[in-house]
């Protein structure tokens, strides 16, 4: 009798317990949820917590393991750019559809939706700016429109950067992640590798320096053009760099490729890149290239060393 009655007992606190968390679970459910997408982050390769703002503060690069987590043009550009010195420029270029291309749905449609939501009208933003006090003509990409996809505003946009900069002397900097030409542009989006080809060797004609920095990924027409083209060209730890996917190479060559293939890593190993460079040290890297390649001194002054330099040697 007192065996049933100990059963009843245990049988209805244990009851009691799965009511309480049945009712409490959605809150629970929820709470957690806020926690884990406002507060913490947790790490793609390792899989460490770590809190939100201190990831941010570390420019998004995990303190445990190092890898580095994509980031979007703005969070970029404040990475990069002095603090009251970034100056936008053609921020209202819009895409349009020339060809009315359709796939699974109007392009326009897709425009649109992405433009609301992210927040961008095209996959890359320019301007000038100051790093650690020095001018410089920065173009940032950004994954998150259609892959960071080179349609003919992004090429418009970087060429009048390069432009600008030609024009007033800066160096140019352009932070590339894209998935490569926009097929929705067809031979419109092909054409803009060339465009932006052609204002870089008007730019590299004048001795000025030009340095693309490649993150993860930087692959397609991107790679074949002006993510190439750099005096100096810095990659991201681990970023996959190249022009046709893995998967491609190999059905094509029919040879099974190395893990480390298409990675930062691997590139510089083979010559394609100059320097890989942590993105926490990637504004003092800039600033020391920019610093060591600015222009020769002014007409003024070579005047006058040469001056110096014919009296020295007894010539009138």
């Amino acid at each position: 009798m007192a065996n049933n009655e100990e059963s009843r007992g245990l049988k209805s606190l244990f009851d009691w317990f799965a009511n309480r968390r049945k009712s409490g679970s959605p809150h629970l459910e929820k709470q957690e949820r806020e926690i884990a997408d406002g507060l913490w982050h947790k790490c793609a390769k390792c899989g460490v917590l770590a809190y939100a703002k201190d990831l941010k503060a570390n420019q998004m690069v995990c303190a445990e393991c190092g890898h580095h987590n994509r980031v979007d043009s703005d969070e970029r550009i404040r990475q990069l750019i002095d603090a009251n010195t970034w100056k936008p420029i053609d921020e209202n270029l819009r895409p349009t559809d020339p060809l009315g291309f359709r796939d699974r749905k109007p392009y326009s449609d897709r425009i649109r939706e992405t433009q609301e939501k992210v927040g961008l009208i095209d996959a890359v933003k320019t301007g000038l700016g100051q790093i650690n006090g020095l001018p410089i003509a920065l173009g940032v990409m950004d994954f998150r429109f259609m892959g960071g996809s080179m349609g003919s505003v992004v090429g418009e946009k970087l060429t009048r950067l390069i432009e600008q900069a030609t024009q007033r002397r800066y160096p140019v900097v352009i932070v590339c992640t894209s998935g490569g030409a926009r097929m929705q542009e067809g031979m419109l989006s092909l054409m803009q590798m060339a465009k932006i080809s052609g204002a870089l060797q008007r730019h590299q004609d004048a001795r000025l320096l030009y340095i693309p920095v490649l993150t993860n990924p930087t692959t397609g027409g991107v790679t074949a053009s002006f993510a190439m083209l750099g005096d100096i060209i810095i990659a991201e730890p681990k970023a996959t760099i190249g022009f046709a996917g893995r998967r491609v190479i190999e059905q094509t060559l029919r040879e099974k490729l190395p893990e480390d293939f298409q990675t930062a890593e691997d590139l510089l190993k083979h010559g394609f890149v100059d320097e890989i460079v942590p993105r926490t040290q990637l504004k003092n890297t800039l600033t020391q290239l920019i610093s060591l390649h600015q222009p020769m001194p002014t007409a003024p002054n070579m005047v006058l060393w040469e001056t110096m330099t014919l009296t020295s040697t007894g010539v009138e």
